[in-house]
């Protein structure tokens, strides 16, 4: 199956539960799935070595980047850029799910 997606389709977070899934680990990129519950969040943290790219595919989230805020919903993209501080949550009251795109990984060429 060439499609990740059905693997996002099962994580179903509680409120304020974060719930992961890795949907593509090469040596050079990583993708994975957040579902976020009612008052969950990814915390800010950086990559000073790599670009990291959000795809919003369900619901709303506040994603922070640096000192901005700013509330999404799905579809959506929202690049962030090496070094940047970025993270998101959840203020609404459904569950809402998001995928990270790492590249290059820490430590690859």
């Amino acid at each position: 199956m060439l499609d990740r997606y059905p693997e996002v389709a099962d994580l179903d977070p509680d409120e304020g539960e974060t719930l992961t899934a890795e949907l593509l680990v090469t040596d050079d990129v990583l993708v994975k799935a957040f579902a976020l519950g009612p008052g969950a969040r990814i915390e800010p943290h950086e990559h000073a070595d790599a670009t990291n790219v959000f795809h919003v595919l369900q619901g709303t989230v506040t994603v922070v980047r640096d000192d901005e805020e700013e509330r999404v919903s799905a579809p959506a993209v929202v690049p962030n850029e090496r070094g940047a501080t970025h993270g998101a949550r959840n203020e609404g009251d459904e569950p809402t799910v998001l995928t990270a795109s790492l590249c290059p990984l820490p430590g690859g060429d």
